[in-house]
């Protein structure tokens, strides 16, 4: 099964990226050869205390920017907004943007980036980091929480009890393919059911605690900060095996635009 995890330890001290502030520490965790659909890459950062990723736009691609903890400055389109950690904003395709860390704590951030059509995943500078932007309300931005309190539940692809789940991010609210950005929550002894998908990619982002994920019939255990991409056609779920919360995001790329499939395979993974 191919994991990667956005370890600290692996990650490698970047400045001046997009022309940003200070330094981050950065890592690519999966890239455009490690997907059929036009999902482009993963990417997993560490803004340090005064870094960031400076001012610019992507013409032919889309970006979902996700922080987990702490807080951030968020620009989107030369609207900045101090935004808690625990949220996430899309960038769509000529949408100018840029995160800075004001705070004196990290930030975990990640990135996942879609190709629109025809298009190649490229990018232009503006120039600014952002350090002194003028603050706006938060509310001014397409911010979208990580948010428990919000999740509904349910059983999920033919798995064990009821999981927690809410699309934060639909097709919708793309020009590219992006499928969907879902937050689960799987309780002790829960599960994603054993499933497949001929037309859609995702990738699982571990946030929150441990369990066993199973992909074309192989089973390894994942934690936090583990990410495993599901590819065209392949077979895929995750049971919590342990006595606490397993919380992830669930990222989808689709061959065609908003076209959703997926085929239940009649196993919990309980037994797995």
């Amino acid at each position: 099964m191919r994991i990667v995890n956005a370890e600290r330890e692996e990650m490698k001290m970047l400045s001046d990226v997009h022309a940003g502030a200070g330094e981050i520490l950065f890592n690519s965790l999966w890239g455009r050869a490690d997907f059929e659909t036009p999902f482009a890459f993963v990417h997993c950062a560490i803004l340090l205390p005064g870094g960031g990723i400076g001012y610019h736009r992507h013409d032919d691609s889309e970006e979902i920017f996700i922080t987990v903890d702490n807080a951030s400055q968020f620009t989107h389109n030369g609207r900045t907004a101090i935004v808690e950690g625990g949220a996430t904003v899309p960038l769509r395709s000529g949408e100018m943007h840029a995160i800075y860390n004001h705070t004196d704590r990290e930030t975990r951030w990640f990135n996942v980036h879609c190709v629109v059509p025809g298009g190649k995943p490229k990018s232009t500078d503006l120039g600014d980091d952002r350090v002194d932007a003028e603050l706006e309300s938060t509310d001014r931005l397409p911010v979208g929480r990580l948010d428990r309190n919000k999740l509904k539940y349910g059983q999920s692809h033919g798995g064990r009890g009821e999981i927690g789940s809410r699309m934060i991010w639909g097709p919708e609210d793309f020009r590219s393919n992006f499928g969907f950005l879902v937050h689960c929550l799987i309780p002790p002894n829960a599960s994603i059911g054993y499933h497949s998908h001929e037309g859609v990619e995702e990738v699982y982002i571990i946030i929150e605690g441990e369990g066993r994920m199973t992909v074309d019939n192989e089973t390894q255990q994942v934690s936090q900060w583990d990410t495993v991409p599901n590819r065209l056609g392949g077979s895929h779920g995750l049971f919590n095996d342990t006595s606490e919360n397993l919380e992830l995001l669930i990222v989808a790329v689709c061959t065609d635009k908003g076209q959703f499939d997926a085929t239940d395979l009649g196993d919990d993974l309980g037994q797995r």
